[in-house]
This record gives C-alpha cells, structure tokens and sequence, in this order.
C-alpha cells in the first residue's frame, strides 16, 4: 500500500480460525494469518531510522496556519477523509499521511470517495503517503472484547499517530516537526488530547490557514454545524433508522427502489421498486412530506399508502425554478381517474449523491454569507450553502455538493466545491454537460499511453503469418461527412458459382488493447466514445481511434472480417470468421457512395462493389421488415458549423439515403452472424443485446393518438405493430405517418447489453431478432471488444483469460456499459439542445410550422420538423388572468377559450431563445396560429418579461 515497498521479512503475528457452514450442510475451516514488520517505512524525509530510496513526504512541510506555525504532517481520520474530499484535493494540501486503517474503510464505505483518494495516492506533486500501520509491528492493535470495531479503528489511528510523533521526534527542525491529528468526532479528539495529541476539527485547521482563505468555502458541514444554518420548525416526518427499514422490507411493511424525480413537476417522482426477475414495478410519490428528502436516484425506502390516498400523475408542466406552491400535486377530479399506487417516502436506504453543476443566487441580504445554489438537473432540489466569495461566484456555473438534509430545512444544506467557468461560454457549458451526465473526459494517462503501440508502427511478418491477406480485395468505407475513427469498411465481388461474396471488415482493435492492462481499464471504464456538436471524447486514445485502428483508404489496417457467400435471393449459404489484413481503396461519404451508385456511367470496380451491396441491402432489408423489424422515426439535427466561431450557421434535420441503410443493413448481418457463433461457442459467458418487448401500458399514448384518427394500431406483436404503423394513413396528411412512428419510438424500452448464462430472454424486439449483439463499432464501444475477444477464442485466433468467462463479471461489465450508453445518448441530446439554443440566439425570432405531439393540462407540446425541435406552449400568464382550460385525459384534448386542441393539429409558433434566466436559457414558443383572443402571443424580444409567458427547455 505504501509507494515503495521494503524489502524485509514478516514476522507472523497469530493465525485465527473461523468454521463456516457451506451451502451443502457440511463445515469448513478457515485459517487467516496475520503477518507484523518491523522496519515499514515512515515515508518522510526528515527521518533518519528508516532506510528509504524514495520519500513521499517533504522537509518543507509548512503550510501556513495561525495554529500550527511550525512544520506538521497531517494525518486525516476516516470521517475526515469521507466529508471533506473536497478540501484534501485542493493543491494546498499537502504532506499528509494517509493510514492504511483509513484507507481500508474508506473503500468499504464509498467507492467514489475511494477512487478519489486513490487518485490523490498517485499525484507525486500531493505528498500523499500511505502507511500500512496494521502490519506495522508498534502500530498494529487488536480488537478489545466488547470494543467496536469504529471504536478499535479510532484506537488503532491515535495509536498510529502517537508512534509517528514519537518516531520523528530525532528528526525534528528548530521549529519542531509535528504531528496534526484531524478528527470531527468529539470522543476521539477529547481522547486524543487526553493522550497529549496534537488534534484538531477539520473545520478549525482549516480556518486558520492563511494562504488560501476561499478554502473555508469547500467545507462540507459535519453533524455539529448542521444545526447552526437551519430552523427550529420540523418540515418533514423523520427518516427510520436503518434497522427499522430492514426489518419492515423483510416483512413487506416497506417496499425499497430507486427514487426518480419529476423533470416537470418538483412535487413529484416515482419510485422503481425492485422485484424478482422482471416484476419490478412504478409507485408515485407526490407532495413534499411524501418525498420527504429523497433526492433524484437515492435508494429509498417507500411505504404504500392505503387505496382511497392513491393519486394520479400530475398532467401539469410547471414553469417555475423553485417551489413556490407546494400544492401542485394530481389528485385532482379529472385524474382521479388515473390513479397509480402511491407510497411515500419513510427512510434513505443509500444516498446517491455527487457534486451537481449549476449556479448560485444570491441571497438579498446584505453581508449574507448563505446563498441558495440551484442546480443545472431540474430534478435536483435547491441547495443551501455557505460562501464568502458570492459575488464573485455570480454568473458562473459551480459545483456544489450536498452534505445532509436536516428535517427542519426546507432545502439540503451543502458547500462550493469550485467553479467551472462563465455561464453560456461555450467551454464551460460543454464540461457542466460532461459532468452532469458523468462522462470521463479527463486527458488519458501516462499509465494508459503507455500501452500504446510505439510509433513508426508497421504490420509484421508474425501478423501476416496469422492472418488471412485480403489486401487484393476492393474494399471501401461509407461513413458520416468528417469522420475519422472509421471502424468498419465493406466489399462486395461476384463468384465463379453466380452467388456473390460479401465481406464486413472491423478495426480489430482488439489486437492492441490486451485484456486487464492499464489501456484496456480505461476503455471499459469509459465504454462509449461520446458523440457531442463539434467536438468527439474518445473511449481509446487518438493514435488508435484516428489512425492505427481506423481503416483509412490506401493504407494497410489490421481487421476482424465476417464474410458470407450470399445468392441472389440475399440468403446466406455459408458464412466463415477471419482475423485479415486489408487495404481500403475508398473511404466515401453516404452522399458520394450514393452519387457512384446512381451515375451509369461509372463502372469501376469500386462502383460494382457498391452496388452489389445495395442491391442485396435491399432484400436484406424487406426480409427483415417481413419478419416484424420495426422501422420508427425520430428527428435528428446535423448542424453546420462555422470553421472560425465554431457556432452554429445552418440547422437541419439529417437526410437518410439509401447508403445509409446500405451500411446498416450489413452492420446488422454481422452482429447477428457473430452473436449467434459466440453463443454457439460460449453459451454461459457471450455478451449479448437485447431489445425488450414494451408492456401493454406503453402504447396507451399512441393507441389514444391513433383514435383522435379513427385507426387501430395491434401491439400484440412487433409485427403486428409494423404492420399497423404502416397502414396508418390519414388523407391530406402525409406527415402524420411519420408522427406515429415518432410517437411509437417514444413507447419503446431501451435496448440493453446482457451475459447469455445471466438471462433467459435473448429477443431484440425492434429488429424481430431472436439474437443479436455488437460486433461492428470496436473503436467507439467496449461491448464489441469484448465481442472481438469472445469471437477470436471461437476461430481459435487468440486465447481466453479468466475474467471473459466469468459470467458474473460479464455481467457487471454490462451494467456499466448500459449505464455509460444512456449517459453518452443523455449528453448527446443536452449538446444538440445548447446549439440549438446558439442558433437561435443569433437567428432571432422565427415563425415557423409544427404539430402538437403531446396535450397536458396546460400546455401542449410541439414538434417542429424542419429543425426537428420539440417545445412547449403554455396556457397559464403569470401576471394575468389565465384563460379557460378544459382538459379531457382520455380523449387526449385541451380546449382553450372555445378552442380545442388535438394530438397531431397542425399550428404556427414564434421561436425565440428567451435568456432572462441565464442558468437554464430557454426556446421559447409562442402560438400564433390558431389565433385565439388573451393567448397568442406577438412576436417579442425574448428579454422582454412578456417573454416569459411560454417557456420550453429543450
């Protein structure tokens, strides 16, 4: 544990023997042996006892401080180490002495907090030092009888610290090195002062510092400050203790889940009760007593509430920052009709808190030192915090983390963490979306590059030798304008039997990121590369994304090729794997694969190629749609970006053309070929996706859209929903089509990876595939390298390890890469949403027609194809009468003075970024046809305070 490692001999303290009982019934013994040294270094270089090449901790080891105004190393407690992170990563801080007992609970308690600290470990420019105090012959203690095991690590830290003072004491300067001991328990400082210790609170060492005053602000509060902020008056019912909620989940009194916020409504959120197998269920939480703390994916513990209290989900879309009416909740005449189990809230299993971005508002008192921060998550309530940098704080985006929420607190108390930069700058921005949605973006490391192949790198004999050469073929690539992590490439050729040879030929990444290395850790952590506006985080470092692994045109790429020989009916006769050598002789955009198909007179051989491919796509295609594959839509935007500003100059939804399908139709044969030969081979351990079919429930929105239009649409099968969606045709409407199909995608679940021997349900319900899974993307998605190695072990190109065929790490893995999927898609949407907003900002205001997707209580919500935007009209003025709504839940109508308004009408809106809120700017839409007497609104500077009217966060 410590940076350097002595070279001496153990001496074995003692063995201990525990009998366990195995799950046959019969005993096991188990025997521990605990080994002491004698000679583990102390790590600083003041010390002259200890025989050390290397020292961690410095001579100069004077931070300035009122209380300590002599050299000191600092030795943090667990509790220290746990709440106050923040202030141990700050570069002031240094010299400090981490203990292994710390360390050991650290990791038991909090991964994150664990991660963090390691990382610290590392930074030589810290001075972190950790000394392995529980094989150190003075420092180890053993458990007392009756003591407990916090009280024995307590001991086993003052017992530590003690020896390090006495161990230095030869070494000290005319000043006097000392040893500073930081507690905020009360019974370990009074202890530890009893036993002559230098100690103090984190708090008070941290206020005396005189180097870096702002630091006080990165303070989180501890149990004893809590009170001091916060008032008399109790709010919310008190949480149970842990042992209650244990029982009361065991009896089935209390029911736990994830808690998940409302992004409309404040007052509201669902709890995801965890069940057996696929009986997971939703319950409803509603009012401020009921959600009672839980905070935005905290797992809690919720209790039902009795039958005749159940409500339904609220259909209005609140406007507002911050509470302002706690009363805004369902239950209601008209929802009565809906209602859903509703439970409330009564304990926090675990909190899942992290630092959130946002921005603080300042408080209107003069000389106020508590502010309230507002995050950039709408789900995440407000936060109370203390700073004596507010107005310098003003107008950045921050973060902040949340320390505790007391139940006599409106808001959870929490401190600054630091800034990230000016709101609506461009940079700043992009990393609040980075670190909202928890993508690692950090520069990759020496340990990671140093895996990296060294440059110049070339193909070698040894790799010609095991390899099949395919340099000869005509292959090409079709991909995006501008891409360059080009990760999969293709070739079609007629055979002497009249049947046609198609090969699908992937960057073996593989081959250059070897299982369990530093490179490879990294790649699995990430699992995504992450797709932003102008600008790309790579899962692999670029010398691999960019170039070694991407397959370039007219340089030789080493490849995982899947080739069949298919007839002219697109059936597949025989199909083979190959780890190959390739030389690309074009890489095309969709728009030129296109233009070479469709020009007759080009017949190159790169031209046949194409076409031979398109015209098997084709078949491919309607097979699979015969099948029940679904084909829906969903609106994409392609921005055009200035070279110099980088803003965006032209915004417009992406055209599909055939090539596109081209590709795709190929990329889905492999992923099925290769996903049904690994389950072939590896039926307990091969990394599969799945597509679940929805429940019933799901498609209420879009049956009830349906009907609005005297239609039908069959869910019973992916088919039969196919089908359906492709007979729904409305006269005079040919986009209503496409708005089906948009709103079906919304009924959708999300599509997940899975170990086979984890799951029993292999069906992809969109591509009416029974099995399927990621073979084609290596260089932007983990899953397919951990598809690559699976499928070399099969063809016996390259050998197994442990960890690939232990299906319960397979299946950890899958968690994270599902995670990391939805967080990449959540980013990717939140970029496209702030460039749009640049757009219009420097488009100003713009009419433009769209159709009502969505009908709430007091509002509707619209769909602009041409940009393929989605906002929202509201219905309620804040400073004047609302008009009078009418809302009909079953029918799916509001009416509004007279006027109703159905799912899929067709109106004209003004568009306009609204900024008078600077933390969460707004596309604002404005109705303007149909024209309705006290609604529509005429076209207004967004500033103005008419432009708050109506609202959209898109």
């Amino acid at each position: 544990l410590s940076h350097s490692t002595p070279k001496v001999t153990g001496i074995m303290l003692k063995s201990k023997t525990f009998v366990k009982k195995t799950r046959s019934g019969g005993i096991m013994k188990i025997v521990r042996e605990h080994y002491l040294r004698d000679d583990i270094w102390c790590g600083s270089e003041f010390c002259t006892e200890c025989k050390q090449d290397e020292s961690v901790l410095q001579k100069d080891a004077c931070i300035e401080s009122n209380l300590c105004v002599f050299p000191h190393y600092l030795l943090p407690d667990t509790n220290v180490v746990l709440s106050q992170i923040d202030i141990l990563e700050d570069p002031l801080i240094k010299n400090v002495i981490i203990l292994q007992t710390v360390l050991q609970e650290v990791r038991h308690r909090s991964a994150p907090i664990y991660k963090r600290l390691k990382d610290i470990l590392h930074d030589k420019e810290k001075h972190f030092y950790t000394f392995t105090n529980e094989h150190h012959r003075e420092t180890y203690i053993e458990r007392e009888p009756g003591e407990s095991a916090n009280d024995r690590n307590d001991r086993a830290i003052r017992v530590s610290t003690k020896w390090y003072s006495d161990h230095l004491k030869n070494a000290r300067t005319e000043e006097g090195l000392r040893i500073v001991l930081l507690t905020n328990d009360r019974e370990n400082k009074d202890k530890s002062e009893e036993a002559g210790l230098l100690t103090y609170r984190c708090e008070e060492y941290i206020k005396s510092l005189i180097a870096n005053p702002e630091l006080v602000d990165r303070l989180a509060l501890t149990n004893d400050d809590k009170n001091d902020i916060t008032s008399s008056k109790v709010l919310f019912p008190e949480h149970l203790p842990l042992s209650r909620i244990q029982s009361g989940i065991k009896s089935g009194t209390f029911l736990q889940g994830t808690f998940r916020a409302s992004r409309d409504n404040y007052l509201e959120a669902t709890v995801f009760v965890h069940g057996e197998g696929d009986e997971s269920t939703e319950v409803l939480i509603q009012g401020l007593q009921n959600l009672n703390r839980a905070v935005h994916q905290d797992l809690v513990a919720v209790e039902m509430l009795p039958q005749n209290q159940w409500v339904g989900p609220s259909s209005v879309v609140l406007q507002d920052e911050g509470p302002k009416d706690d009363d805004v909740t369902g239950d209601d005449e008209e929802e009565k009709a809906v209602r859903k189990p509703t439970a409330r809230v009564v304990g926090i299993i675990k909190r899942n808190w992290r630092p959130f971005c946002g921005m603080l508002f300042l408080s209107q008192i003069k000389e106020a030192t508590r502010h309230l921060f507002t995050p950039a998550d709408r789900r995440i309530p407000r936060i109370r915090i203390e700073t004596r940098q507010a107005s310098t704080l003003a107008g950045q985006r921050i973060m902040v983390a949340i320390d505790g929420w007391p139940k006599h607190s409106r808001y959870p108390n929490g401190h600054f963490v630091r800034s990230l930069g000016c709101a609506g700058d461009k940079e700043t921005e992009t990393e609040v979306l980075l670190l909202e949605h928890d993508v690692p973006h950090q520069d990759f490391s020496q340990a990671v590059l140093s895996f990296l192949p060294k440059m110049p790198w070339s193909i070698t004999e040894e790799d010609m030798a095991v390899r099949e050469d395919l340099r000869h073929l005509t292959v090409c690539s079709v991909d995006p304008p501008g891409c360059t992590d080009i990760d999969d490439a293709l070739h079609c050729r007629d055979l002497p039997n009249g049947n046609q040879e198609v090969g699908v030929h992937i960057a073996d990444v593989s081959h250059f990121i070897r299982p369990g290395n530093a490179l490879d850790q990294e790649a699995a952590s990430r699992g995504t590369t992450v797709y932003l506006t102008g600008r790309r985080i790579d899962m692999v470092p670029e010398l691999l994304s960019s170039n070694l692994c991407s397959l370039r045109c007219n340089v030789e790429r080493l490849a995982f090729s899947c080739i069949w020989e298919i007839n002219e009916k697109a059936e597949i006769i025989k199909t083979r794997f190959a780890k190959s050598v390739i030389n690309s002789k074009a890489s095309l955009t969709y728009a030129e694969a296109q233009m070479r198909i469709d020009d007759t007179s080009m017949n190159d051989d790169i031209t046949k190629s194409l076409r031979g491919l398109n015209r098997l796509a084709k078949i491919l295609k309607r097979q699979r749609i015969e099948k029940g594959a679904l084909t829906l839509s969903s609106p994409e935007v392609r921005f055009h970006i200035d070279s110099e500003t980088h803003d965006p100059i032209d915004l417009q939804t992406k055209e599909l053309k055939d090539t596109n399908s081209m590709v795709e139709e190929f990329m889905l044969l492999a992923n099925i070929s290769v996903a049904q030969k690994i389950y072939e081979e590896f039926s307990e351990c091969a990394l599969l996706r799945k597509h679940p079919a929805p429940p019933p429930s799901n498609y209420d929105i879009l049956n009830k859209a349906a009907k609005s239009k005297n239609l039908v649409i069959h869910t019973d099968s992916a088919k039969a929903l196919a089908d359906s969606l492709d007979a729904a045709r409305v006269d005079n409407f040919p986009y209503f089509n496409t708005l089906l199909r948009i709103l079906a995608t919304r009924c959708m679940m999300q599509a997940v990876y899975f170990c086979s021997g984890m799951d029993s349900d292999f069906h992809h319900y969109g591509l009416a595939s029974p099995i399927y899974t990621h073979f084609t993307s290596p260089i932007r998605r983990y899953s397919d390298i951990i598809v690559h190695r699976l499928l070399a072990v099969a063809i016996g190109a390259d050998s197994t390890y442990p960890d690939l065929m232990d299906k319960h790490k397979q299946s950890a893995l899958c968690n994270n890469l599902n995670y990391r999927h939805k967080m990449a898609q959540y980013a990717q949407r939140a970029s496209v949403a702030f460039h749009t907003q640049l757009f219009f900002k420097s488009r100003g205001i713009m009419n433009e027609e769209g159709f009502i997707l969505f009908v709430r209580k007091n509002a509707i919500i619209i769909l602009i194809p041409k940009f393929g935007l989605e906002g929202t009209v509201f219905f309620e003025n804040k400073n004047k009468p609302s008009p009078k709504l009418v809302f009909n839940d079953e029918a799916t109508t509001l009416t509004v003075e007279g006027h109703t308004f159905n799912m899929f009408d067709k109106v004209k809106v003004t568009i306009s970024l609204d900024a008078s809120n600077i933390q969460h700017q707004k596309i604002r839409m404005s109705l303007v046809e149909p024209v309705i007497p006290g609604v529509s609104v005429a076209p207004s500077e967004p500033n103005e305070p008419e432009a708050k009217k109506a609202k959209l966060d898109h």
